[in-house]
């Protein structure tokens, strides 16, 4: 691919994508906030998405910006930093316009066909989720580009400096790190039978999860009139469910006489079942009548697939907006304040474990501490001198 179009109109950025290039795209994309819309084979952006991501996102290939009726000047940054040039206008593109491009030609992929459809393969060959797939390959492609050198040609020190890199560029976390090293690894030693040494692998940020109140989750469902928006969050938040799992629910899933939902095929391809709330159930009943519901849940388009996981988020992210809530948070917020509102009211950690679907008991255990003090029969010091 020589240059990525980003077609600018009220509210939307389209990125087009004639060929199967999108693949290689797909999870940088996605984590930026972008939308594959398969019926149209582009990705879909809010307007207001920040141009640096693209940069990023596309490693330094050329951008052009197609403004709807403007010939405003198109801005491109470079990846890790590399230097802008002016270019001339381009006169055969819809609207006369300047473009910027970067310094450098776009480095050319170094990682062959052979070897991806290999990587593939053997990853397909394990069950590996997709997410999982698309990561392990993008990562050993951006390996391969970054250093322009082929697998073969790839040394111990080339690695340990390709990882340098990606820390120096501050835009990566610490769990990407750690899943660009898996990737790497995987490759070289199941795929290209080539030993490498273990690599040191960062610290994870030792965040704690931002917990919203009662009246928050209260504000946020009151300020979404959609009742299949409506009914996604209240899920999210009263189920503890992840955004992948409840975009994920069947009809079949909901079991109304126990009140229970189904999670089948959650993280780790495991299945586990958790509560449904009364008043989620009776919504539920509702919500299927009214919609005519007899497959997925929450329907995406076309309505024989599930709603994608971006736009679950974006549901979220409106709401909150609409309810002028300050704080940084996700969607999966939903499910860290489900987990510490049941801790609060003295449910039994281990239970929490097991509707969360946690398979170690110190992931549960984070929650203790950002739990209210106070309904943790803990005090301050001060409150007995004072």
């Amino acid at each position: 691919m020589e240059v990525v179009y980003l077609f600018c109109e009220s509210g939307t950025v389209r990125i087009p994508f004639s060929n199967h290039a999108w693949h290689q795209f797909y999870l940088p994309i996605t984590l930026a906030g972008g939308i594959w819309d398969n019926t149209r084979q582009e990705f879909i952006f809010e307007r207001n998405t920040d141009a640096e991501q693209f940069s990023h996102i596309f490693f330094c290939i050329p951008c052009v910006w197609v403004e709807e009726n403007s010939l405003v000047p198109l801005r491109i940054s470079g990846f890790w930093e590399r230097p802008w040039k002016q270019a001339a206008v381009i006169p055969s593109a819809p609207h006369s316009m300047n473009y910027t491009t970067l310094g450098p030609l776009p480095p050319p992929e170094k990682l062959p066909e052979y070897w991806r459809l290999k990587l593939e393969a053997e990853l397909r060959a394990r069950k590996y989720s997709p997410r999982t797939r698309t990561a392990y390959i993008y990562y050993n492609r951006l390996l391969c580009r970054t250093l322009q050198k082929t697998p073969e040609e790839i040394k111990e020190e080339d690695i340990t400096q390709f990882l340098a890199e990606m820390e120096k560029d501050r835009k990566y976390s610490a769990s990407a790190i750690n899943l660009a090293i898996s990737a790497i690894k995987f490759f070289f030693r199941e795929i290209m039978k080539k030993e490498i040494s273990e690599k040191h692998r960062p610290r994870s940020d030792g965040r704690l999860p931002m917990i919203l109140s009662k009246e928050e989750i209260r504000k946020i469902l009151s300020m979404e009139s959609n009742p299949k928006h409506r009914l996604l969050l209240m899920l999210v938040y009263s189920s503890g469910l992840r955004v992948s799992e409840v975009v994920a629910l069947k009809k079949e899933h909901i079991d109304l006489d126990r009140k229970v939902i189904y999670v089948r095929q959650g993280k780790g391809r495991k299945d586990r079942s958790t509560l449904l709330s009364e008043k989620a159930a009776r919504f539920i009943i509702e919500y299927c009548a009214f919609y005519g519901i007899k497959t997925w849940l929450f329907p995406g388009q076309p309505a024989t697939h599930p709603l994608a996981i971006r736009s679950a988020q974006l549901i979220f992210d409106k709401a909150v907006r609409r309810s002028a809530i300050t704080k940084k948070i996700s969607i999966h917020s939903l499910r860290h304040t489900f987990a510490t509102h049941l801790l609060e009211s003295g449910t039994d950690i281990r239970y929490i474990q097991t509707l969360l679907g946690h398979a170690n008991l110190r992931t549960t255990e984070r929650y203790t501490h950002v739990a209210r003090r106070s309904v943790l029969s803990i005090k301050s010091p001060l409150d007995s001198i004072l």
